[in-house]
């Protein structure tokens, strides 16, 4: 009894191979390209979503710094214009000068006439702290989501220098806070010094990253 093999088509085979191994890398290709397209989506959705935060954190950052480094301006003029005895000697020009220029922080409960022209002054001051809310929200969401690794290390540094400054004016905010509670002008005073050069370089570092955070796309 024979046995005849029938004939293979090797040329057949090998390109039936051929069209899987294509099929397989044009698979993981397209697979890869997929991902890569998503991670650059969710990467620029969150740098769009990291500038907004940036934005309104520097708008709030400028407007309460004004507004908060009066008290100290507010603390100096005030003591410089008192004598020994701790009086307000001013004549009516000077005083209401005084008061226009800081019309949030004294009201003159009573005046005494000390001599021609000059009264002694008797007043209230009210300050008010302006609180500075920096939202990191955005930032922390690029954090626990992992997608902050593919900003580069550049931006990645710039960022988290920024925020780590960021973090540091909250902390003296806090303390400020607790100054005023305390009632103790003179530690509001000194932390609002800390906080005016803590702020001064947050908001160069705000708007550098404002202008540069389109690069790390």
């Amino acid at each position: 009894m024979r046995f005849k093999l029938k004939h293979i088509n090797w040329k057949y085979i090998f390109g039936e191979i051929l069209l899987l191994f294509v099929g397989i890398n044009l698979a993981i290709w397209f697979n890869d390209w997929n991902a890569s397209k998503s991670v650059q989506r969710d990467k620029e959705i969150a740098l769009t979503k990291i500038k907004g935060e940036i934005e309104a954190n520097l708008v709030q950052l400028v407007e309460n710094r004004t507004e908060n480094q009066k008290i100290p301006r507010f603390v100096r003029e005030l003591d410089s214009l008192k004598n020994e005895q701790d009086q307000l000697l001013l004549t009516p020009t000077d005083w209401q000068s005084f008061v226009a220029k800081y019309p949030n922080f004294i009201t003159a409960i009573d005046s005494v006439e000390m001599g021609v022209g000059i009264y002694n002054y008797i007043g209230d001051t009210s300050l008010y702290l302006e609180i500075t809310d920096l939202s990191s929200i955005a930032w922390e969401i690029s954090k626990s989501t992992g997608i902050f690794h593919e900003f580069g290390y550049d931006c990645l540094y710039d960022l988290q220098g920024m925020y780590y400054t960021q973090e540091l004016v909250r902390e003296e905010m806090k303390k400020a806070t607790e100054a005023m509670g305390n009632r103790s002008i003179e530690d509001l005073v000194k932390v609002l010094k800390i906080m005016d050069q803590l702020e001064g370089q947050l908001e160069g570092q705000y708007r550098d990253m404002i202008q540069s955070i389109d690069n790390c796309k």
